[in-house]
């Protein structure tokens, strides 16, 4: 799925009609921020791995703690852009760039909120029920999951937000 919103992308970045173009819109300082939070958050699901298998609760949880926490934060931050550049009149209906634009990052910030749920979904499970073998499993299968849309966005940051501020 994202490998056809990236080759939409790729396709009609160069779209803009009359509306901005990737340089013009981009606040890379904002996107360094939300890829700092989002790489760091995939550090802390990594301790939270690894507390799983040490069958460290109060680590689990914390490291879980933690993780939703940087998530939230890189989704909040990725809603106030997209809401920050429909306010500006750049939404998703004024060019193909944008409308495949909002369509990639929006994507994967809708998988990411998901994962936020499915996150607290998983430190509940381990709180009331404890280190049973399927729920290790699930959790584990959360993280692989949460660590695959950490490398979907350093293809998202670099792909369509360094790239195209050199464009």
């Amino acid at each position: 799925m994202f490998a056809s919103f990236f080759a939409s992308y790729a396709v009609l970045q160069g779209g803009v009609s009359d509306g901005p173009t990737g340089p013009e819109i981009f606040d890379l300082d904002r996107i360094a921020i939300e890829t700092a939070l989002l790489l760091l958050s995939s550090f802390t699901c990594g301790m939270a791995s690894l507390a799983l298998s040490a069958r460290r609760m109060l680590l689990f949880q914390t490291a879980m703690a933690v993780t939703f926490c940087l998530g939230a934060g890189f989704v909040a931050l990725e809603v106030m852009e997209l809401h920050d550049l429909i306010q500006r009149g750049a939404g998703p209906s004024r060019s193909a760039f944008l409308s495949s634009f909002f369509t990639l990052v929006g994507c994967h910030g809708l998988h990411v909120t998901v994962g936020l749920l499915w996150l607290l979904t998983m430190m509940a499970q381990v709180l009331t029920k404890g280190f049973r073998s399927d729920i290790v499993r699930r959790t584990l299968c959360f993280a692989l999951f949460w660590h695959a849309l950490d490398i979907v966005w350093v293809g998202v940051f670099s792909v369509v937000y360094l790239m195209g501020s050199i464009t």
